[in-house]
């Protein structure tokens, strides 16, 4: 098995943070979802490294749709990026991304120590599945963690996420009408460009440690 291609971004000398983010199940990499967030997190000083879990890689290789890699493979290959970016350029990193790569994510936080968790619409439960959750390890979570989540996200709304035991080290930001990809209702007069440079603008100021990061 290769080893995962690392895309890096955003600012090289002053950064107000640096985030290793994961894509989620269906989308790459460099999905417009997980670009826009790079830019845009660039333009707020934080410094980006993304990768490709392996049956994403392989599906880009070779074509075709791919079920996601058994977890303990996700997990590995979390491991692996974490050495090979603290080996080519160390420094305060955090760790999270997009659903089920935020996720994995949460799973080796305390294991790993990063600086933060930074988790973009994250899967409290599998689609059509909220009676079972997959909240039991976030209830004792010790790394700072922010989670971005849209009010009517399907994997896990406003509503539902109020009834979970959640670690007092996760804060929450909640986007107006957003769903998993936190794209709003148009009638809730908000766009996706707005939320999505909120969520730039909170995790910058998250990472960097402003007492008045945006909520």
């Amino acid at each position: 098995m290769s080893f995962p291609e690392l895309l890096w971004s955003g600012p090289v000398g002053e950064v107000r943070g640096r985030l290793i983010l994961a894509h989620g199940a269906g989308a790459p990499m460099d999905s417009p979802f997980m670009s826009a967030m790079a830019e845009r997190l660039g333009e707020c000083g934080v410094r980006v490294v993304r990768f490709e879990f392996p049956y994403m890689a392989e599906r880009r290789r070779n074509g075709g749709k791919r079920p996601p890699n058994p977890q303990a493979r996700l997990l590995e290959c979390w491991r692996e990026v974490w050495r090979e970016v603290n080996a080519r350029e160390p420094g305060a990193w955090a760790i999270g991304g997009k659903s089920m790569g935020g996720r994995m994510a949460s799973l080796l936080a305390d294991e790993l120590q990063p600086a933060a968790l930074v988790c973009l619409g994250y899967p409290f439960h599998a689609a059509g599945k909220p009676e079972k959750p997959r909240v039991e390890h976030l209830a004792a979570l010790r790394t700072p963690t922010l989670i971005v989540q849209g009010e009517r996200d399907a994997l896990g709304n406003r509503e539902r996420v109020a009834g979970y035991s959640l670690s007092p080290a996760i804060r929450l930001l909640w986007l107006e009408a957003a769903d998993h990809d936190l794209k709003p209702l148009k009638v809730s007069g908000f766009s996706h460009a707005q939320h999505l440079q909120r969520t730039a603008e909170a995790i910058a100021g998250f990472l960097g440690g402003s007492a008045s990061w945006p909520l």
